[in-house]
């Protein structure tokens, strides 16, 4: 059989019985920007849109090997989500600094919806100091980046430009920290890398909360960059995507929000 040729996106995440989350919403997003997927799969999970019931971890050799054969197509990017253990990070890792080519997106994914933790401290380590520095752009929400920096929930921008800054001084070249979890009519992210002042995206807070968001967000950035969009621009599309999924979620129809990007 001959090899694909046209451009995929490498997902490297945990399944979701519920489908409301992981590979499932990661498909579904590279799908909307006419992007075909490739997976690895770091753990089978069983949970429902209320609880996370069992996690089976893969073994991370199974990982890796996953991850080299879907790089015998033509990988253009790369979304790492769900790992779980030390040893799948260092996996994942391995892999990576044999493509150091190619973008890669990843979103700390430390705590399910229902609050389980998904990562021990050993394995949050590792991913800080050894995966960190090997991707283009990480993705925390304000309670994944306080549990990356080993501080309390950020309650300002000040705060999030400071713990995000620990994270550019461990090595990763830029931060898209995410507002979600703030308060306030505004719905703000930042974009933050060494050398510039960070970059805002604003918009009006909706009272909507859909699971997958943040797997949502980061498969769209790794859409764009896997068509060489620059981050910024690439962050402002993924942004919209996920604006205009959860309108809909709200109001049932497609109307997208109104989004403000400045620098700060």
């Amino acid at each position: 059989m001959a090899m694909r040729t046209d451009p995929q996106v490498l997902v490297v995440a945990g399944s979701d019985s519920s489908g409301g989350a992981g590979i499932v919403r990661d498909i579904e997003t590279l799908a909307a920007f006419g992007l075909r997927a490739c997976v690895a799969v770091t753990a089978v999970t069983v949970q429902t849109h209320d609880e996370m019931r069992a996690i089976q971890p893969m073994p991370a050799d199974l990982v890796a090997a996953q991850m080299r054969a879907a790089f015998e197509n033509l990988v253009a990017a790369a979304k790492i989500g769900m790992l779980g253990t030390t040893e799948a990070v260092e996996a994942v890792a391995s892999v990576l600094r044999e493509r150091a080519s190619v973008p890669v997106v990843l979103d700390p994914v430390l705590a399910a919806s229902s609050g389980r933790a998904l990562a021990d401290g050993e394995a949050l380590a590792a991913l800080k100091h050894t995966l960190l520095p090997l991707c283009s752009v990480v993705t925390p929400n304000l309670p994944e980046l306080a549990m990356l920096t080993g501080t309390q929930e950020a309650v300002d921008e000040q705060d999030i430009v400071e713990q995000a800054g620990v994270l550019l001084d461990a090595g990763a070249p830029a931060v898209l920290a995410k507002g979600g979890h703030a308060t306030g009519d505004q719905s703000v992210d930042l974009l933050l890398r060494p050398g510039f002042p960070p970059l805002r995206f604003t918009a009006r807070r909706l009272n909507a909360k859909l699971r997958g968001s943040g797997c949502m967000l980061a498969s769209a950035l790794a859409a764009g960059l896997a068509v060489g969009a620059p981050l910024e621009e690439a962050a402002h599309d993924a942004r919209r995507h996920v604006l205009r999924q959860l309108h809909r979620h709200v109001s049932g129809s497609g109307a997208s929000e109104h989004e403000t990007i400045s620098q700060c």
